[in-house]
């Protein structure tokens, strides 16, 4: 555990700007840390954020990197979006100069318990439902990481939180060292962000980072159903702590109530972490995908460990709507449904969205290309696509590898993708944004593009 005291006269180096870059700049500012900040963005391109710190005595060094800048520091923090490979960290770390990563270092100032949600889907809905359970329940919380709010924003809290709910992706897993979170929320792991990571080797041990520091004292929730979990919690360092599983197979219930965990099972979901088994009633839902009951499973199961109470958790499923841009019910017009699944930016997303639907699905697709093989959809497509549109910079290759197996536009705008698949729909059609891909092509995050498709929704007579 570190002391803010000392980082009073300590240089630190923020790389990156943005709103972890001014948040952390804030926070060491406060304790007397002299802060440099360095972003390869120009001045012009930052103007927002820069205007946020107006009166903060920081050195800025914009539109590009320089040797001297990184080695005449105590500290080099990184902010999550900046890739930790770049030869002028290799550079500053040759020369003894220590580069860690936002999250690792703000989680060092935090003395309260931490519960860590990671995997490659799914993350965010598990710990809005784990925040919202503990709140339901008389519990301060406070929620944040990769969710939205960076780590440094909860340093400024003047009343602490009974526990913390941290979302927490690969990009600020790299960097771990001490991070020690109570529970691990371990969602499903299929491929993602392989225009960052060389292989998926190289993803999954980013990951695997999160059980760096488990204990006697750690609680592993663990996702059962899916195979490259289960192989994760082999390593010895999850076998440290306790284990709880969940599933949707009704079949595994012997298995995992034996052990601890949750199952599935119909429109029940049983829970055991203690001596009793308890039961949720999935009767009255109201979230739509058949993962959600996964998310509901992982949740029940580390908010119960914070001491959530059984009836706020059923009351917190029977109104639970989910959240913004992950299968997101816009509106039904002239008999067709638009769902926005903006969060969907990798191809494990799009097999979610579409198991949630039987059939007659005119799907938009496209975005960054990350390259990811979309091959994997092919069954799916098939079966319950009757329309693809394709759209930015990876529609070729999406084309390429699914394109055969439904009608097929290529389009050149978003606006236009939208429109050609209103025109394409009929009477129980489902119109469904479910882009597996990131969004940075056209648009500065995936919140803007579900913002942008709605509006587009919205519009029609």
């Amino acid at each position: 555990m570190q002391e803010v005291a000392d980082l009073n006269g300590k240089r630190i180096l923020i790389v990156g700007l943005a709103k972890t870059g001014v948040t952390l700049a804030r926070f060491l500012k406060e304790h007397g840390a002299v802060v440099t900040i360095s972003d390869h963005k120009s001045k012009a391109e930052l103007t927002g954020f820069l205007e946020q710190m107006d009166g903060l005595d920081v050195q800025l060094e914009l539109g590009g990197h320089t040797p001297k800048t990184f080695l005449n520091q105590d500290l080099i923090v990184l902010s999550p979006g900046v890739p930790p490979h770049l030869k002028i960290f290799d550079y500053a770390r040759s020369q003894g100069v220590k580069v860690t990563g936002e999250f690792e270092f703000c989680s060092r100032f935090v003395k309260e318990p931490m519960i860590a949600i990671t995997g490659t889907n799914g993350k965010t809905s598990t710990a809005t439902l784990i925040d919202v359970f503990l709140r339901e329940s008389g519990i301060k919380t406070w929620l944040g990481g990769n969710i939205g709010t960076p780590l440094a924003e909860y340093l400024f809290k003047k009343e602490p939180a009974q526990v913390l709910i941290l979302e927490v992706s690969s990009f600020m897993l790299e960097h771990v060292e001490t991070f020690t979170p109570k529970n691990v929320v371990f969602t499903n792991l299929a491929e993602n962000h392989l225009d960052r990571y060389r292989s998926m080797e190289e993803y999954v041990n980013a990951k695997r980072r999160i059980f760096l520091n488990t204990n006697q004292g750690t609680t592993s929730i663990l996702n059962a159903d899916d195979n490259a979990v289960v192989e994760l919690a082999r390593d010895p360092a999850v076998q440290r702590g306790r284990i709880f599983y969940f599933s949707r197979k009704p079949s595994l219930e012997p298995q995992i109530m034996n052990i601890g965990g949750a199952v599935n099972v119909k429109d029940q979901i049983r829970v055991r972490t203690g001596p009793e088994i308890e039961y949720y009633s999935l009767t009255n839902a109201k979230v739509k995908g058949k993962h959600m009951h996964e998310n509901i499973m992982a949740a029940i199961l580390a908010a119960r460990e914070h001491g959530a109470k059984h009836e706020a958790i059923q009351r917190v499923i029977d109104n639970f709507r989910g959240i913004a841009h992950r299968l997101e019910y816009v509106r039904r017009v002239g008999g067709v449904e638009f769902y926005n699944d903006s969060k969907a930016t990798n191809v494990h997303a799009v097999v979610r969205a579409l198991d949630s639907f039987d059939e007659n699905v005119i799907l938009i697709m496209g975005g960054k290309d990350t390259n990811l093989n979309y091959q994997p959809l092919k069954e799916r497509i098939q079966r319950k696509v009757k329309t693809l549109i394709l759209v930015g910079e990876a529609k070729e290759r999406i084309n390429r590898d699914i394109g055969d197996f439904a009608e097929t536009f290529l389009i050149g705008t978003f606006e236009e993708a939208v429109l050609i698949a209103y025109q394409k729909s009929r009477i129980g059609d489902i119109v469904l944004l479910s882009p597996g891909c990131s969004s940075f092509d056209m648009f500065d995050s995936y919140v803007e593009r579900g913002n942008y498709f709605k509006e587009i929704v919205n519009k029609f007579n």
